[in-house]
């Protein structure tokens, strides 16, 4: 009974292992693919997000945590995402 417990504890625990290590993966093509966007961006000079004069607006009066919250409503941010956006911003 104890092994058996144990062998579904390490295939759990694999399981998780290879998870991880996917979404780690793609969590670098999404790095990857912002940076591309941003270069094609720039090098077309497109405009910036409408939101992100509001962003600043906020960011200005000192209101970083206001400009996160807006930030992951009016873009789908995940709380990570919208801080290191609003940190963006600021410089």
């Amino acid at each position: 009974m104890q092994t058996m417990i144990l062998s579904v504890v390490a295939i759990l625990l694999f399981t998780v292992f290879i998870l991880m290590s996917k979404i780690d993966r793609l969590e670098g093509r999404i790095r990857n693919t912002q940076q591309i966007l941003e270069q094609i961006a720039a090098q077309y000079d497109m405009p910036e997000n409408p939101v992100n004069d509001e962003l600043r607006h906020l960011i200005n009066e000192g209101k970083e945590t206001q400009a996160i919250k807006r930030a992951r409503e009016a873009l789908g941010l995940s709380l990570v995402e919208g801080k290191q956006y609003v940190d963006r911003l600021k410089s």
